[in-house]
């Protein structure tokens, strides 16, 4: 007789799910500061994002798989025990090359959070009842990249960049130990020897994984590109302070949560590949409104910074309904090897995050049109794939 799982309380899976973007967008405010402290160009740290998602696709595929084989619990402590090393190592770092090096391992620890915390809620939760749940998660989880800007920006305005890394240490130890002394083993079935050369197999061959992998890494790949140009445009070109930029991400972060909101209300109405479609051509629209307001040229005032900000929270609402959608549909037919599947798909999709943030980072030329075209391209193909996934012949 299977035990019932003894479900891990939701506050601590906004914790463990989240913690990992906190990492991501928290230093973004001292990026102009690292670099002129390191004595590297902006392109340079910039790649310290991209690197960031190469460590997390690596780690999502290890936790994973570790998580079918030593189970849930054991591969979330190891996980964040190494993220904690990896924060040290940001921490103590004297070179941009160090800095990069570390935040691969920081990443690589930080993974456990996404890939064991969604096969934790894939595997306890089911049908209708997942999408309101993941909808309800992603609302929650779409500040969490907002709050890592704000903390970010008035650590380092106060006390230098490498507080904001000794701040990240800190949390490492909070969180493994409320990680310790909460989070109950939810895998029901013994360990079993899954093959993940067939798992990929299966996948590969999936076109709607396929196309919802493209959706994820392309939805999640523009949030943290704009959060690593955002920077240099608002700081550099409207001359905002650390601190300010922190606090001014909290307007762009309502969009994605609003956008989640809003997803979870029209499942009632809609299916989740329409809310899909819905959502990729409204961040269509706020993509072209963003680049015709930048090839009209803009200068340094504040109505052209309103008007940033108003279509990017346009854009980000749509991505804000698309991404929740996407996880809970993505591996609904791969129940039986759900933890191996989820590190594969996972070690997919954070790939083609880390291209797109690496093709910001290569592309930053510090024009204002930048950034709005290469978001115009990204959410254009977007719309093509989810309406090619909305037809019912793809199902």
């Amino acid at each position: 007789m299977q035990r019932k799982i003894s479900k891990p309380s939701l506050l601590l899976l906004i914790i463990l799910v989240g913690f990992p973007q906190i990492s991501e967008t928290i230093y973004t405010p001292s990026l102009p500061d690292i670099a002129h402290h390191l004595g590297a160009s902006n392109n340079m740290i910039q790649l310290t994002l991209s690197i960031y998602f190469l460590g997390f696709a690596l780690g999502v595929y290890c936790w994973g798989r570790l998580s079918d084989s030593i189970g849930r619990r054991p591969a979330m402590v190891w996980g964040i025990f190494v993220y904690g090393l990896g924060s040290l190592g940001c921490y103590l770092s004297g070179s941009a090359e160090w800095l990069l090096a570390c935040r691969f391992i920081q990443a690589f620890g930080a993974s456990t959070g996404s890939v064991v915390t969604q096969t934790i809620l894939r595997e306890s939760i089911d049908g209708a009842r997942r999408n309101a749940v993941f909808a309800q998660i992603s609302a929650a989880l779409a500040f969490m990249p907002a709050v890592g800007p704000l903390i970010g920006g008035w650590v380092d305005q106060s006390l230098g960049f490498r507080a904001v890394f000794l701040t990240l240490v800190i949390m490492s130890v909070a969180i493994l130990a409320y990680t310790w002394t909460s989070l109950p083993e939810t895998r029901i079935a013994a360990p079993l020897r899954i093959s993940s050369l067939s798992v990929t197999r299966r996948l590969l061959t999936d076109r709607r994984v396929w196309g919802f992998g493209f959706l994820i890494g392309a939805t999640n790949g523009i949030l943290f590109s704009y959060y690593a140009e955002a920077p240099f445009i608002f700081m550099e070109f409207f001359h905002m302070s650390p601190g300010r930029f922190g606090f001014f991400g909290i307007f762009v972060a309502l969009s994605s949560i609003w956008g989640a909101l809003l997803s979870r209300k029209m499942l009632t109405r809609f299916r989740p590949e329409h809310i899909i479609v819905i959502g990729s051509v409204i961040s269509v629209l706020g993509a072209v409104s963003l680049t015709m307001l930048t090839a009209c040229g803009i200068h340094d005032n504040l109505s052209g910074m309103v008007l940033i900000v108003v279509y990017i929270f346009i854009l980000l609402l749509g991505i804000g309904m698309t991404i929740p959608n996407c996880l809970s549909l993505a591996l609904v037919n791969y129940g039986d090897v759900l933890g191996t599947a989820g590190a594969v798909f996972g070690l997919g999709y954070y790939v083609i995050v880390s291209l797109i943030t690496t093709g910001m980072s290569l592309l930053h030329n510090g024009s204002l049109l930048t950034m709005p075209l290469y978001f115009l391209g990204l959410t254009v193909v977007m719309t093509l794939v989810s309406t090619q996934l909305a037809r019912p012949e793809s199902k």
